[in-house]
């Protein structure tokens, strides 16, 4: 069900379409912020093989992460719950790449690609991720109903 509907991530007066022409190191945080897609999928749960570096998403979710909005319920003060919480920059983006989502526009941006037809940037509303099916909305299970060591029952595919 699409329709623009108030967006939780504040993408008013920015410049026209900046992640264009301004690199990541150059962005304001205002910008920076706004390349963030709201889908959810950098709050899930991985789980990585030591012996090849390969990272599996889970559909456990950050105890903090609303699984309906796909957004982080206390991201203003999350370090307090959450100290292990990335603080993504574009300082230390390159080595967090790995695990980051392949729709991620970080991730799209730093590689040279062009964000997708359904990030709201470009389609002006916040749903439309949502409607194309890309973020981790009502899949979820929260990480303190589940062991960890039953994670790996939880690994999905990630939604592309």
């Amino acid at each position: 069900m699409s329709g623009p509907y108030k967006d939780p991530i504040d993408r008013t007066g920015l410049r026209p379409r900046f992640w264009e022409h301004v690199p990541l190191k150059k962005m304001s945080q205002k910008e920076w912020e706004a390349l963030c897609d709201g889908c959810g999928k950098c709050c899930l749960n991985k789980l990585e093989d030591e012996e090849t570096g390969e990272v599996a998403l889970t559909r456990v979710a950050c105890r903090l992460l609303d699984g309906h909005s796909c957004l982080c319920s206390q991201y203003p003060i999350r370090h307090q719950f959450v100290p292990e919480c990335i603080s993504l920059s574009a300082k230390n983006l390159e080595s967090h790449l790995y695990w980051m989502p392949e729709t991620c526009a970080y991730r799209l941006l730093h590689e040279g690609r062009p964000l997708f037809h359904w990030h709201p940037l470009i389609s002006g509303d916040p749903q439309s991720v949502h409607d194309a099916g890309v973020s981790a909305q009502d899949i979820t299970v929260p990480e303190f109903e589940i062991d960890e060591e039953d994670w790996e029952d939880y690994i999905i595919e990630e939604p592309t």
